[in-house]
């Protein structure tokens, strides 16, 4: 069942009033809560920056972070490679069930 719930989240001291899935709701919580961490952490080193700035320093980090582990999730080489060994047992098989 997909229940639509209103939640409100509090991020860099905005409110942002959303309809979520009430099965999602952990994880939207969760990573409004990653945000504000890292927020609090770079205002804590830079105070001097803008608020703007150190939301774009965040996003910088969860996509650098985001793409890295795409990156190390990537199994295309690996596919491929099943993919040739595969038609390489596929034409063994075949040719030997001639003989």
């Amino acid at each position: 069942m997909d229940d639509k719930i209103k939640i409100n989240l509090k991020i860099a001291e905005a409110n942002y009033p959303l309809t979520i899935s009430r099965d999602e709701e952990e994880i939207v919580r969760e990573a409004a809560k990653r945000v504000d961490i890292r927020l609090n952490a770079y205002r804590a080193h830079y105070p001097s920056l803008n608020l703007e700035k150190v939301i774009a320093m965040v996003a910088y980090e969860f996509s650098l972070e985001t793409l890295k582990q795409k990156q190390r999730n990537d199994t295309a080489p690996y596919t491929e490679k099943i993919e040739e060994l595969t038609g390489i047992l596929e034409d063994y098989f075949k040719s030997n069930a001639l003989q």
